[in-house]
């Protein structure tokens, strides 16, 4: 494949990039790559995220407003829900979801209907990089056969490749354009010409493996590494609340050796679109080859109880009290799955608000990210948080440590609160009783 054409149009900034998806991962790339100084062209089929982008209003947390007002003014980035444009791109990262279904399976419909789009507009010398979070194979197991029935030859007439996103909503230090890109390509050329694209874009290091499976499998290691460690620190949790220890004083001082000890915290459970569920993907995958990830699936388990066990405490802490969960008045603060976002994907925290509403709990939710959200069909609406709302609760339920809650007006007017995230920690005087995961 005559390939110049395509490395000098990423040198000199002249080739026009597509990305699809322009959700937490797709929007944040597309205003990097613009702001870069290419041409860059979103598609999402959502048309309300397309007019948002369009007006240069932002949606999500990692982008700053003010950059993606100038760029969109300046023509750099537009976006559309017509992907014949795709025919006019040089390049095109993929950004869609990757869920799991009912039975804890992928689901590749997202990724499958985008090669599809895209393969109608395939042409000679364009690059096409696969970023949604999947078991390895998928690249070139579902991507590439559909490309290639254009009767194109990757290596030969296009590019393809696999390039993990790694974001981390809310991190205030790492972010798409300063964290490290890994790059798998399905041909030596492949990996080449991506990895030139996203060395003229980011800033972080960008690290070539030696195929999209290395790549693929590197973001599973990555998010089931965090999975694994998490359930560690949460069946910690479970068993030093049995004996009476403070999990949160017990790993400040592990943490104090120097090397051999890596800090993870217990909680309501996990949340997000990676932890929760790419490590699934895995244990999916490996059935093909007859092996049986049976750490993996023990720490799902664990991590998957932790919300009933948060509910279980709750009633535990009010029958010291003579009350029952059933009827009681319980604020819960905060629903995102971390703190100072507004993502509420596969947030613990709509699952306790579930098992608490079926044991008949009285329930008032503040979320100060989030005014409104649904669940299962019923809406829920963020109370205003002062002091008397959370002097009339039986129980404060702190879920979600958000940077914006006032600790100390919360610990002087609750009458007991159950903190999962230990986010009371810097609070001088506590009158509430007082008990942390």
């Amino acid at each position: 494949m005559e390939n110049k054409t395509l490395l000098q149009k990423i040198e000199d900034k002249t080739a026009v990039i597509g990305v699809v998806g322009l959700g937490y991962v797709g929007l944040p790339l597309a205003v990097e790559k613009a702001k870069a100084g290419y041409r860059v062209i979103g598609f999402d089929v959502q048309q309300k995220r397309v007019d948002m982008v369009n007006q240069g209003i932002n949606y999500i947390g990692d982008v700053v407003d003010e950059e993606l007002v100038q760029i969109v003014r300046e023509g750099r980035l537009s976006a559309t829900t017509d992907y014949d444009y795709i025919k006019d791109v040089d390049a095109v990262a993929i950004c869609v979801p990757t869920p799991l279904d009912k039975y804890q399976q992928p689901n590749t419909s997202y990724v499958e209907g985008s090669a599809r789009s895209i393969a109608k507009r395939l042409h000679k010398g364009m690059l096409v990089v696969l970023e949604s979070t999947t078991y390895p194979g998928t690249t070139e197991e579902v991507v590439q056969p559909i490309l290639e029935e254009t009767g194109l030859k990757v290596g030969k007439d296009f590019f393809l490749a696999y390039s993990p996103e790694r974001v981390d909503p809310g991190n205030k230090v790492y972010n798409t354009k300063n964290t490290p890109k890994v790059v798998g390509g399905v041909t030596p050329e492949c990996t080449k010409v991506a990895a030139a694209l996203y060395r003229a874009v980011l800033e972080g290091e960008v690290h070539e493996v030696s195929s999209p499976r290395v790549a693929e499998m590197e973001k599973i290691l990555e998010n089931t590494f965090r999975h694994i460690n998490i359930a560690l620190a949460n069946e910690m949790a479970i068993l030093c609340n049995r004996m009476g220890i403070d999990i949160w004083e017990v790993i400040d001082a592990a943490k104090t050796k120097p090397y051999g000890f890596m800090a993870f915290y217990p909680g309501p459970g996990l949340g997000g679109h990676c932890i929760p569920i790419d490590p699934f993907y895995l244990t999916w995958k490996a059935r093909e080859y007859k092996y049986h990830t049976r750490l993996i699936e023990l720490a799902g388990e664990i991590n998957n109880y932790m919300p009933e066990f948060v509910v279980e405490r709750s009633m535990k802490i009010l029958n010291r009290y003579g009350k029952a969960l059933n009827g009681a008045k319980v604020l819960i603060l905060g629903v995102a799955y971390k703190k100072d976002i507004d993502d509420l994907r596969d947030s613990p925290v709509l699952d306790i608000i579930q098992l608490m509403e079926k044991n008949g709990a009285n329930l008032k939710i503040n979320e100060p990210h989030v005014p409104t959200f649904t669940l299962n069909g019923k809406e829920y609406k963020s109370e205003e948080l002062t002091p008397e709302l959370v002097e009339q609760a039986d129980l404060v339920l702190i879920t979600t440590d958000h940077s914006v809650y006032d600790y100390q007006m919360i610990a002087d007017k609750a009458k007991v609160i159950f903190d999962t995230r230990n986010a009371l920690k810097d609070v001088k005087e506590i009158r509430a009783d007082y008990e942390k995961l």
